[in-house]
């Protein structure tokens, strides 16, 4: 059957609203781990994870950090007061600069592609709003951009010496998963970061990384299992719904992601296998496979046409039987060498379906994920379409799903 015509329908279960956590476990390591083994499903509790991983391995975690992305400001009236319509700027892309390091650093002005709610309500002009940024007042302007789409959103503010993510910080919100149906409170800011987050840029957190805690981490290393990182930002889309009956139909989001050269030696020093911490890492591994294959055939090529678009790895499957795992690797690396580059960085669409065939992931850490969803699918893939075993079991043993709820291991 055509990959394109498998039916979504075909991946639903039931998920009462009860079942959904809507607070993490008091203590992160502290969930329940369900351990899918070879087709043996049992359970532990996440702080045990290390005993049940092979030693030398390489596990491999994303060190995206959530941004306070969502900000909200009110219309003026005629005296310049706000106290018209909310209007909602969610920030999704940095644009102006492009750069997400640049453009947290950035004081004054720039550009971000933005989700706005309340849109109609703001028919032109500036919104404002005032805040206290260490003891100085500072005002923040926002207007539509001159090619205003409905999301290219310009902020500046008046103290030049204050950066953006010190705007941010004062003004937004964290931005919790919308299927928690609460606000966001104070110990969102602690609890929805994972220990080891570093680079900003996401608007949702890795949550597979959520149940690490510094105990676990040095668990790890005492069982030799070597740790590496990669970033890919996580974007809104990674909540935008399966709406067509077959999967052909849906358009996969982009997400930017960084490689150091250091995680690609690494890879190679670990046959390229790794054990892959929550589905944006897996959909960053897997995607440098097909980079590879691109910089082969085209040595020359840029990073940002690296891209990995979303059928790509269905469509270059012929080309894949040509090249192992090892030379994409490796012609990433000599690529990296030539433009005396120590991080790569691209972006990937890949959606990964049953059918899929893994080239470097072998073991998958990892959430239970909403039904009829794009990451229902991938572990379906990864498991070799027994996820129905895995949330049959979760269901009746009383695991927490989504975001905030509890962990599995699966090892196919």
């Amino acid at each position: 059957m055509n990959i394109q015509e498998i039916k979504i329908s075909q991946f639903n279960y039931p998920l009462p609203d009860q079942r959904i956590a809507k607070f993490p476990m008091a203590e992160r390591d502290h969930s329940k781990l369900l351990l899918y083994r070879h087709g043996q499903v049992s359970e532990d509790v996440f702080y045990n994870l290390p005993q049940y991983l092979p030693k030398g391995a390489l596990m491999v975690f994303n060190n995206t950090k959530v941004i306070q992305a969502r900000l909200h400001f009110r219309k003026s009236d005629a005296e310049g007061n706000p106290t018209g319509a909310l209007i909602e700027i969610f920030l999704l892309e940095p644009i102006a600069p492009a750069d997400y390091e640049q453009m947290f650093q950035t004081t004054g002005e720039c550009t971000w592609h933005c989700l706005v709610g309340n849109l109609k309500k703001w028919k032109g002009g500036e919104l404002k709003r005032e805040v206290e940024i260490n003891g100085e007042k500072v005002a923040v302007f926002v207007t539509k951009s001159a090619s205003f789409d409905g999301q290219n959103v310009c902020f500046r503010w008046t103290n030049d010496t204050i950066s953006f993510a010190e705007i941010i910080n004062a003004i937004g919100e964290l931005p919790i998963p919308p299927y928690l149906n609460r606000e966001t409170q104070e110990s969102d800011k602690t609890t929805y970061q994972t220990v080891y987050s570093k680079i900003k840029g996401s608007v949702a957190a890795p949550t597979a990384g959520l149940h690490f805690t510094e105990r676990v981490l040095a668990n790890l290393d005492a069982c030799e299992i070597d740790r590496e990182e990669l970033t890919l930002h996580v974007g809104a889309g990674t909540f935008k719904p399966v709406k067509s009956e077959e999967i052909g139909g849906h358009e996969m989001h982009t997400e930017t992601i960084s490689v150091r050269r250091q995680t690609f030696e690494k890879l190679l020093a670990h046959q390229c296998q790794a054990i892959a911490v929550g589905t944006t890492s897996v959909r960053t591994l897997e995607s440098l496979y097909y980079m590879g294959l691109k910089v082969i055939a085209n040595p020359e090529i840029s990073e940002d046409n690296l891209h990995v678009g979303q059928w790509e790895p269905y469509e270059l499957e012929d080309e894949s039987r040509k090249h192992s795992v090892e030379e994409c690797l490796r012609a990433l690396v000599d690529y990296m060498d030539r433009r005396q580059i120590n991080t790569l960085h691209s972006s990937t669409q890949i959606i990964i379906v049953p059918g899929y065939k893994y080239k470097i992931v072998k073991m998958l850490i990892t959430n239970f994920h909403q039904p009829q969803s794009t990451l229902l699918l991938l572990v379906s893939a990864f498991v070799r379409g027994d996820w129905k075993k895995i949330y049959d079991y979760a269901l009746s043993h009383d695991f927490r799903f989504l975001s905030y709820g509890d962990s599995s291991l699966l090892i196919p």
